[in-house]
């Protein structure tokens, strides 16, 4: 089951502000990779749920975070359905996400108090989204439905929403402080978080680095 209550996880994501979203099949490399986020700064990381037996590897992951990052709410993405769901909650996700919303993933999470935060990319899926109980929203493609103006201007007529952007967010200082000047509670990133070259050299201190640099910029 997950760890933190509901109100608890929504508290981290908002508080921590920046939310990595990756994947990689190799066990190994993804503990180092999230515990480098940790050490950055970061509290609430998404694994997505993307290739063949992905929900093995977040098995492993999460009891790794348990014991080495005790503070970080670890959820997992790409959740398309109800027994997909169901699987991750089992294995102790703190919070699921989607890219588009699925009512059914809405119903089983909300049953076993799990923040779900579905992929939504005009007003009207918003306000479905919130009235289906979904407190934290995510706008996606960010950056293809509008950018930072699209969640500025969605919030004046909804300043209660909770958004989190994902898509077109860069690890740049103009670029979060374009997004942290929108209203956004939070946001996803993902690949340019993680360059491919500090991969490969297993560069964790400069991953750190770099998210502790993110959090300065997108500081609200």
């Amino acid at each position: 089951m997950a760890k933190f209550k509901k109100i608890d996880t929504i508290n981290i994501i908002r508080s921590t502000g920046i939310v990595p979203v990756f994947y990689n099949s190799d066990v190994e490399l993804t503990k180092q990779v999230v515990k480098a986020c940790y050490d950055g700064g970061i509290r609430a990381f998404e694994f997505t749920n993307r290739g063949d037996g992905a929900h093995r590897v977040f098995k492993d992951v999460i009891a790794y975070v348990r014991k080495e990052c005790p503070d970080m709410a670890f959820g997992t993405g790409t959740i398309l359905d109800a027994p997909t769901a169901v699987i991750y909650m089992q294995l102790g996700a703190d919070f699921l996400v989607s890219p588009c919303l699925s009512e059914e993933v809405v119903t089983v999470a909300n049953r076993r108090g799990v923040p779900y935060s579905p992929g939504c990319g005009t007003v009207t899926e918003i306000v479905r989204a919130m009235e289906l109980g979904c407190d934290l929203v995510k706008v996606f493609p960010a950056g293809t439905v509008g950018g930072p103006a699209f969640v500025k201007n969605i919030l004046a007529p909804l300043p209660w929403a909770m958004v989190m952007a994902t898509g077109a967010v860069e690890p740049t200082e103009e670029n979060l402080k374009a997004w942290a000047a929108s209203g956004v509670t939070a946001v996803g990133m993902g690949s340019k978080l993680f360059p491919k070259e500090k991969l490969a050299a297993g560069d964790w201190q400069g991953i750190a680095g770099l998210c502790t640099k993110c959090l300065d910029w997108f500081s609200r």
